[in-house]
């Protein structure tokens, strides 16, 4: 699982990092810092559990697993989420890049059992 956003020029890198931080729920020094982007990397399925916390949290399971299946190809699979809503803690997918303003976070999940883990990530069933 990666997650990964641009910095624009008008934009805190700090503020970045924390936002790509808060959607996995990771301290901001986790997240690395390259070329005018943030990005956290993990090989760890707990890695998505905050994640997954949120989507229940919020209740936009539906709406999440329709974007990733949306967005899958092969054996991964792209959700775009709201950096401004990120920032704040808040997990909120978007369907369009043009529905954050600065940009999109850009979360991507690969797995041989991708359906499996898009299942388990929005599942209406308690873990």
């Amino acid at each position: 699982m990666s997650v990964d956003a641009g910095v624009s020029p008008s934009e805190s890198p700090a503020k970045v990092a924390a936002a790509v931080a808060n959607v996995v729920g990771v301290d901001v020094a986790e997240v690395s810092m390259s070329d005018a982007r943030a990005k956290f990397s993990s090989d760890d399925p707990g890695s998505l559990n905050r994640f997954r916390e949120q989507l229940r949290a919020r209740r936009v399971r539906s709406a999440a697993r329709a974007a990733l299946y949306r967005g899958k190809t092969g054996a991964s699979a792209t959700l775009l989420l709201n950096r401004q809503a990120a920032a704040v803690g808040v997990v909120a997918v978007c369907g369009e890049p043009e529905e954050s303003p600065l940009g999109p976070i850009v979360m991507t999940i690969g797995s041989e059992k991708l359906d499996e883990v898009i299942e388990w990530l929005t599942s209406q069933e308690p873990r």
